[in-house]
């Protein structure tokens, strides 16, 4: 039922191809950081506040020597800051140094603070080869509703992702799908008619169908 979609997925890959991902990042120490910070935040929130941040904390040498108690006043704001701000100071004390920030999935997932969905993030940012997929909570709603993958767990969702995509594809198709989701595929009234998948779309060919009844 899925041979097909990679294929599909193309004109997706090639509209949002290397786009940088919202958060605005100067290096791998600030992407780490942030990606941290923005897990059920707004990456837009974690944009407004991290330069305060980074003033304070300009790399691993100087969150390193921090107490999680030093961070609260610039991450107050942020969901569920109190364990973030312990998970950055330990995550420091670990890498010690900004140039030796983890490469690999496996490497990065034993930082805390960091999952699958992170460390995707971070080795596509970083221009690493791929060993998953990014699953946001933009691509846990937009990858079931075309009907690419099936299910509500972000593992589930990637593991048919990686399945139907190659390899080297894995890394732009769920950036890809998360921009569709910021930008045409919303929770609610998603743009059906701007969206270039909407010809193999079973949310927007479902709609068709029941417009098609009622005006029947």
């Amino acid at each position: 039922m899925f041979d097909k979609w990679a294929e599909h997925l193309e004109p997706l890959i090639k509209k949002y191809d290397k786009r940088k991902h919202p958060l605005d990042y100067a290096n791998r120490y600030q992407l780490l950081v942030m990606v941290v910070l923005s897990a059920q935040d707004s990456d837009k929130h974690i944009n407004e506040l991290s330069t305060s941040f980074f003033k304070t904390f300009p790399s691993i040498k100087e969150l390193k020597v921090a107490l999680p108690e030093d961070l609260y006043p610039l991450i107050g704001s942020v969901r569920n800051f109190g364990n973030k701000a312990n998970w950055l100071v330990k995550m420091a004390q670990i890498v010690d140094d900004d140039s030796s920030i983890p490469k690999s999935m496996d490497e990065l997932t034993k930082l805390p603070g960091i999952g699958r969905k992170s460390a995707n993030v971070i080795i596509r940012e970083s221009g690493g080869r791929a060993e998953g997929v990014i699953v946001d909570l933009h691509v846990l709603r937009v990858a079931p509703r075309l009907g690419v993958a099936i299910g509500d767990k972000p593992e589930k969702i990637e593991k048919q992702l990686m399945e139907i995509m190659p390899q080297q594809k894995w890394n732009e198709i769920g950036m890809a799908l998360s921009f569709l989701g910021r930008e045409i595929c919303r929770p609610t009234n998603p743009k059906c008619d701007q969206c270039i998948l909407n010809a193999n779309c079973n949310y927007y060919k479902a709609g068709l169908k029941v417009t098609t009844q009622l005006l029947g």
